[in-house]
């Protein structure tokens, strides 16, 4: 990989990293609700999993959907449906006083396998591969820009978690706190427009 091809992969990585989607608003409200040490193990899931995701997109699964297109289409009808179930997890969050007993934040496998499931992700994953691996550099050149992803991720969304822990101390608890979630719910539903008007 050219030093100019790496350097626009790292743009690229960073700019839909930094960016809103399912991931980031996930965990703005996770940061709202639970605060940043019970939301690593979910940052951590993100990070890692969308690495591994994106290295498997780079040998393998790329081919896949080309053989099968059915397979992207039920894979958008699965994400659609869990990222409904999502927004209303998030629009009925309970709040701080009742978190410790009753709330808990994504764990590490549960946002590892998110991954799969996330339209925005998947995107990322897929337009990373095909425009930046070098054509014939198999599993190393998946490998690299894998890479380029896991660093360049997990600062990116650690920006999103601690905005939410500033939600937090700003909004306190009670309707401030639930017309937050259920805002922070609308706008993850919201990113679902996105694969209605495309494809």
């Amino acid at each position: 990989m050219t030093q100019e091809l790496l350097f626009g992969l790292i743009g690229f990585a960073f700019a839909l990293s930094i960016t809103p989607g399912p991931n980031n608003l996930m965990l703005m409200a996770s940061g709202a609700n639970f605060g940043l040490r019970r939301t690593l193990p979910h940052m951590f899931g993100i990070s890692l999993g969308h690495g591994f995701m994106v290295f498997l997109m780079g040998i393998g699964l790329l081919e896949l959907f080309a053989i099968y297109p059915l397979a992207r289409t039920v894979l958008t009808g699965i994400t659609s449906v869990y990222l409904l179930w999502l927004a209303w997890k998030i629009a009925n969050a309970a709040p701080p006083s009742e978190t410790a007993a009753k709330g808990t934040p994504l764990t590490f496998l549960q946002a590892a396998a998110f991954q799969w499931v996330n339209p925005k992700a998947i995107y990322m994953a897929i337009a990373a591969q095909t425009n930046y691996a070098a054509e014939g550099s198999g599993w190393i050149g998946a490998g690299l820009v894998a890479l380029v992803f896991l660093t360049t991720n997990f600062p990116s969304i650690t920006v999103w978690a601690w905005l939410g822990v500033q939600m937090k101390r700003l909004l306190g608890t009670g309707t401030r706190l639930r017309a937050f979630n259920i805002t922070m719910a609308l706008l993850l539903v919201g990113t679902l427009i996105p694969i209605f008007l495309g494809d």
